[in-house]
């Protein structure tokens, strides 16, 4: 029987007032004893065991960002961010210190006011949460066993204060624009030009023919035999003779921007009312949230309302009573992009970046050049003149922007209720009981003039609907003897998971503008499923520490998952954990310069459940594959029965400090985290009949190893001025310990000995300069003596056949090293801050990069790298001749692909000023700030058009690129 334990440390931060008497004050004793919200409970951030980060609500509310889990990017060592979509509304990818899993989730739990959330974060606003606390450790997140492998991030709400009462406005607007440029490209003189050249070298250096019929055919053939589009005022033939463009032509028109007629400028607005206080017996806050978003991709945003309530009542000496309320409606407008579909017909990032310079997307007169427009003053767009990235002709990007619809509505409930009771002076009971449900409705139309649906037009609809409940109960004994302080915590929890799937198709539109089902003939399918799953946990902790000096932890959890067969269903998980404050040692009283010193390590196992399916270890069948009135089932996924648990073994060691009256503040950090029984692909002979010819089971381990370091100065510290930077850094390896049998995963392989993000390509030899070939280094096991498509180059042994190239590893998506380096300068009412994130080494497949660097399919947009093609016997270049009919070579994947993901980005900024009290009391106002804020300010990396940080694995996609935001704003309390 197997028991994994969980931690959770909820990330809110407290203060508590110490009364300290005069003999107590010195330079060790703060006065105000950071607090802090752990697993089902609090704890003095002084005596914690564990690793965490903290972001406290300041550092929220003013940046302009849509999902609470944006404010992480650059707040902690150890954390990695991968932006995602730049859909408005999307929220980021989050590791933390690395992957643990191939198959099973990487992304870290997230618990909302001590209840796991499964839902997604857009659904609260950022402006109600108090603090983020992400849990790095097996110390901090061992009592969430089975969800715990990949970190904890913590959400904890804001509540009201007794005795008080506030009511507080933030309100900001402003301006959503592109962030990172779009690749350089040619024009269209070169792009001609260039075209020309390729289709002259395919009959001169493939079909053998002479130069003048080479040349004469590439004249004559351009425009009727390729491009279909000459868009200067020249003949066509005459375009371009014997490799000359000709000078004399001259633009019809030049409308060929596809990406300014979908992207421009979209608007952000954010507005958030607050109501909180209480008497001395109950509290509440409860709020009101309007977000509107305008990406600035066409037919693109996301609106959200949100109503909060948070209540606490002491109803009696002995029992408290509280709720948590959260409603949310979102709505939003999705863009086809590479997270959806990477190479869709209709993806705007695909179509801006790979369309040749001589297409526009309106229809123009032959002759004159002029736009045309219907007889109602609208633009006409081309509806397949043009050949397009893929060379297929029939597509319009924009056109079918405008009449397509992909509109996304969802309904948010999540409510929690506790009973809090004091049965003895040390010992409390507390029960929780949560419901969350997400109602999604997904409505597309694709139109009937142009693209998929072209001539019949159609609709889909997809509903999701979740609802998870949780119950928990927790009864914790905290006591002190003298010097000896002792916390016992034991609990129980179950969760349950329904989820509820329908999807309709229909085609063949009857009216214009009408896009409900009723209004299109053909059923075309029809599906739906219903699917559900519960966990439940025993848990436990103890804590000890003697006058917080000398601490101890221990933990652990006993949790079941129906994910399982009922043998290997139930696991226990631990973790134990010891500190040492040092700078409570008599030896370093008279160290003025150490005012806190902190040893801590940890060791612990936690899990993972998160798989691809909900029941893991039974083979699936699908229904609704008939022969006609037949009906029909299909074995679609065979299954190991025993399929486990991913059990992470994890260690850590580190050293706090505080140093110079607290000017100086650090930790240094160790950790080491093995991840057991990984679910790897285990292949199956093509005759077993299993799907894919592959099982997954429990055949694997993987280690993630690395250090982190988080410095904090004051730089200077004064009545009038105080500037603060802090800097965070991290490093980590990843390695297979463990695997039966390799096997290829896209640009990767998977093996003993390797990382998970190491990249097995060919290796790209760079170009011959005798003939502008493009030379692969050749595996020797696949040499043919004589062969034409073998040579040696600079004496290696190379190869022009793509077939034949060398496979080997050529590096990883891993940075070396990672971090972020913040600011924040206050001097008189003026507040000004800014963070900047930084990666080092690593590498990244740059698939869009690669898909311009060919001339075929003629259509297709080029970059003016490929300017630097081989031309002329003798040239030194990495730009292989240009050649019709030899291009499957050159551009085959190969490290001729992989950059360098380093990358240094301005990644926020804001500017406040607060008006001084004596002003503004006189008009019933307590406080007043005016600021300016930003997101996405400015990056450099190793190409324009790169970004670094799209994905964790190290590839490129045709994905909607970040958005830059600013927003002007105004915050003031009541």
């Amino acid at each position: 029987m197997n028991v994994k334990l969980r931690v959770l440390s909820i990330g809110a931060m407290f203060f508590a007032a110490q009364n300290l008497s005069a003999q107590k004050d010195t330079a060790k004793v703060q006065n105000i004893e950071e607090v802090v919200v752990v697993a089902y409970g609090t704890q003095k951030k002084s005596t914690l065991t564990g690793a965490n980060v903290q972001v406290g609500a300041k550092q929220i509310e003013e940046r302009p960002i849509s999902n609470a889990l944006q404010a992480l990017d650059g707040a902690g060592a150890g954390i990695q961010i991968a932006a995602g979509s730049g859909q408005p509304g999307d929220g980021p990818s989050i590791r933390i210190r690395g992957a643990g899993s191939f198959l099973a989730s990487n992304s870290p739990l997230i618990v909302v006011d001590g209840i796991p959330f499964p839902g997604d974060l857009n659904s609260i606003n950022p402006n109600d949460i108090e603090s983020l606390n992400v849990l790095k450790d097996a110390a901090s997140t061992s009592l969430y066993g089975s969800s715990a492998a990949n970190g904890v991030i913590l959400v904890t709400t804001k509540r009201g204060k007794k005795n008080s009462s506030k009511v507080t406005l933030n309100t900001s607007t402003g301006i959503i624009s592109r962030f990172v440029q779009e690749y350089d490209r040619v024009g269209p003189a070169d792009y001609y030009g260039l075209t020309w050249e390729s289709m002259r070298n395919g009959r001169l250096l493939v079909a053998g023919q002479t130069l003048a019929t080479a040349n004469a055919y590439a004249s004559a053939n351009l425009i009727s035999g390729n491009l279909k589009t000459n868009v200067y005022n020249v003949p066509d033939n005459q375009l371009v003779v014997d490799g000359v463009f000709n000078p004399n032509a001259q633009l019809k028109y030049n409308d060929f921007d596809w990406a300014s007629a979908l992207m421009g400028v979209g608007l952000r607005q954010d507005h958030n009312v607050s109501f909180s206080g209480g008497s001395d017996k109950s509290t509440f806050f409860s709020s009101l949230n309007y977000l509107k978003e305008e990406g600035y991709l066409l037919k693109s945003d996301f609106e959200r309302i949100g109503l909060r309530l948070n209540a606490d009542s002491q109803v009696k000496s002995w029992l408290k009573l509280g709720t948590s309320l959260n409603g949310t409606i979102t709505s939003g407008s999705n863009a086809v992009d590479g997270v959806a579909n990477n190479a869709a017909f209709n993806n705007p990032f695909r179509w801006t970046r790979g369309m040749g310079p001589i297409y526009s997307p309106y229809q123009h007169d032959p002759v004159t050049g002029a736009r045309l427009y219907d007889l109602d003053g609208n633009v006409l767009y081309d509806a397949g003149a043009f050949r397009g990235p893929d060379g297929a002709s029939g597509r319009n990007v924009v056109w079918e922007t405008l009449l397509n619809d992909n509109t996304t509505n969802t309904y948010n409930l999540q409510g929690n209720v506790y009973a809090e009771m004091k049965l003895l002076p040390e010992l409390t009971f507390k029960t929780n009981a949560a419901y969350n449900f997400r109602g999604t409705l997904n409505k597309t139309y694709t139109n009937i003039e142009i693209g998929d649906a072209i001539g019949i037009g159609s609709a889909s609809r997809t509903a999701y609907f979740r609802r998870d409940f949780t119950w928990n109960q927790i009864l914790t004994y905290n006591n002190s003897f003298g010097n000896h302080n002792f916390t016992a915590l034991a609990g129980h929890e179950n969760i349950d998971y329904k989820y509820d799937y329908l999807y309709g198709y229909k085609r063949n539109q009857v009216l214009e503008d009408l896009f409900e089902f009723d209004n299109f003939v053909d059923n075309s399918s029809l599906s739906s499923s219903y699917n559900r799953r519960s966990k439940e946990g025993w848990f436990g902790r103890v804590n000890y520490d003697f006058n917080e000096k000398y601490l101890l932890e221990g933990s652990i959890r006993w949790d079941g998952s129906s994910r399982f067969a009922p043998d290997v269903r139930w696991q226990s998980f631990w973790s134990a954990g010891a500190g040492w404050v040092i700078s409570k040692e008599n030896f370093l009283s008279n160290v003025k310069a150490i005012n806190f010193l902190k040893l801590r390590g940890s060791y612990g196992e936690v899990g993972n459940d998160a798989l691809d399916s909900w029941y893991a270890y039974k083979s699936l069948y699908s229904l609704g594959y008939n022969n006609g009135t037949e009906p029909g089932t299909i074995l679609t996924k065979v299954s190991d029965p025993i399929v486990s648990w991913e059990t992470k073994a994890q260690s850590d060691v580190a050293l706090e400090f505080e140093l110079f009256n607290r000017r100086i503040k650090g930790t240094l950090e160790y950790y080491n985290s093995e991840t057991k029984d990984l679910l790897f692909p285990t292949k199956k002979q093509l005759n077993a009949g299993i799907p894919g010819n592959q099982i997954e089971t429990n055949v694997g381990d993987l280690v993630n190893k690395g250090y982190e370091i988080t410095i904090s100065a004051d730089v200077i510290k004064n009545e009038k001025l105080k500037w603060n930077v802090t800097a965070f850094g991290s490093s980590y390896k990843n390695e297979v310990t463990r695997l039966d049998e390799a096997f290829i995963n896209g640009s990767k392989r998977i093996a003993e000995g390797q990382d998970l993000y190491a990249f097995y390509l060919r290796t790209w030899a760079g170009v011959d300069p005798a003939d502008g070939q493009g030379l692969f280094v050749l595996d020797p096991t696949k040499s043919v003596l004589n062969a034409t498509d073998e040579r040696t180059v600079n004496g290696q042994l190379v190869t022009t056949n793509q077939n034949k190239a060398l496979l080997e590893y050529q590096g990883t998506a891993i940075p070396d090293f990672f971090g972020n380096v913040a600011t924040t300068l206050n001097w008189s009412n003026w507040e000004l801050s800014a963070a900047v994130n930084y990666q080092f080494g690593g590498l990244i497949y740059d698939t869009n990069y690669a898909s311009l660097m060919t001339a075929y399919p003629q259509g297709g947009g080029l970059h003016t790298d490929i300017l630097e093609r081989w031309t002329t016997p003798g040239q030194i270049t990495n730009v292989p001749v240009l050649n019709t009919a030899y291009i499957a070579g050159p551009s085959a994947a190969s490290s001729r692909w992989l950059v360098d993901a380093s990358y240094v980005m301005l990644r926020n900024a804001s500017l406040g000023y607060n008006f001084n009290k004596d002003i503004i009391k006189n008009v019933g106002v307590n406080s007043l700030k005016l600021f300016v804020s930003g997101e996405n300010l400015w990056m450099t990396s190793k190409r324009k058009g790169l970004e670094p940080y799209q994905s964790f694995n190290g590839t490129t996609s045709n994905r909607y690129s970040p958005a830059r935001i600013i927003t002007f704003g105004l915050s003031t309390t009541f």
